[in-house]
């Protein structure tokens, strides 16, 4: 190994950090909870320790190209400053980057969880033959994130990808931007149990309701094991999430003419339960996609694919490091 890079991935839940070497191979990993309720500064203490920590290990071993950061949320590029996240809420307006280089004594890039979970996606993922793909992060929220000509478009502040606020029903659920019918309404784990719950209320599922009862965890994953059963209250909540993301993605086919649109995150789990759905939603909505699917006389690079990421919960560890990579600056050795 010639070089390495570090990358974090920060979410509400996990946090997680990587040392990753130059030819996507996974060094190590360090992994714990966020514990986000204790404060950004000790998350952000923790956080610089690991990276201390790895650095001591592979220092040895190579060179340090860099430490790319992944966190949720909106993000100023130019300044390293998290506007705003939804699931760290004492982070508005937070110099991360000046915080963690102060304490690290070297150069960090940040960026946001989304875009370096799709960056890593076409570094080492389903991704790898293409050159740009749209990556849609479907989980507790729904996001996205954009890979252009093998780099990250983040638009002209930095909140491009926000595909979780393309509106699929005008008249649809209220969402937490100010609009209604957004696709994180209709397509996240939180909206899939919120559909299942007004269900349960209007005692169109008994099953549903005993299940409620019965699980001191109910979640998506309930209501997909209940759709699986053939609870057909359960299948049709799946259905309105794959027309949902179907009705989104043919738009984005129908803008973007990307070659690959790669779909991450928990509910794809459930993909038998929705992507019949999904997929038929595309096919009505999207005559580029029609044009351009993979079809036997079509070179591959001309193929418009839709497809299931293949990093899973990895993707923003090796994306983060990529980034690092790519937008290498002199390295200072890490302040002990």
């Amino acid at each position: 190994m010639s070089s390495y890079a570090i990358g974090v991935d920060l979410g509400g839940t996990n946090l997680r950090i990587s040392a990753v070497d130059s030819d996507g191979n996974l060094l190590h990993k360090i992994t714990s909870g966020a514990q986000v309720a204790k404060g950004r500064d000790f998350v952000v203490a923790e956080m610089t320790e690991a990276i201390r920590q790895l650095s001591v290990k592979f220092s040895s071993l190579g060179e340090l190209e860099g430490i790319g950061i992944g966190v949720p949320g909106i993000i100023d590029k130019d300044t390293g400053i998290v506007r705003k996240s939804p699931n760290l809420p004492d982070w508005i307006n937070y110099p991360v980057r000046e915080e963690v280089e102060r304490r690290l004594g070297t150069h960090v890039i940040l960026e946001n969880d989304a875009n370096v979970a799709a960056l890593g996606e076409k570094w080492l993922g389903a991704g790898r033959e293409v050159d740009s793909l749209c990556m849609i992060t479907v989980g507790t929220g729904v996001g996205g994130g954009l890979v252009l000509n093998g780099k990250i478009w983040r638009g002209m502040t930095g909140m491009a990808g926000e595909i979780g606020h393309m509106n699929v029903e005008p008249n649809g659920p209220p969402c937490g931007c100010g609009s209604h019918g957004c696709l994180e309404q209709l397509a996240s784990a939180t909206a899939i149990k919120r559909m299942a719950i007004e269900a349960i209320t209007k005692g169109e599922s008994p099953e549903l309701g005993r299940a409620m009862k019965e699980e001191p965890e109910f979640s998506s994953l309930v209501v997909y094991q209940k759709a699986v059963q053939g609870d057909p209250v359960a299948q049709r909540i799946f259905r309105r999430v794959g027309t949902a993301l179907g009705m989104t993605i043919a738009s984005l086919v129908n803008v973007l003419n990307l070659p690959m649109y790669a779909l991450f995150g928990g509910v794809v789990n459930a993909w038998d339960a929705f992507a019949p759905a999904m997929m038929e939603e595309i096919h009505k909505r999207s005559f580029v996609y029609v044009a351009t699917e993979s079809q036997a006389n079509l070179p591959n690079t001309k193929k418009t694919i839709v497809t299931r990421a293949l990093l899973g919960s990895d993707a923003g560890l090796y994306g983060a490091a990529r980034l690092a990579m790519l937008e290498p600056h002199a390295m200072e050795k890490i302040e002990a």
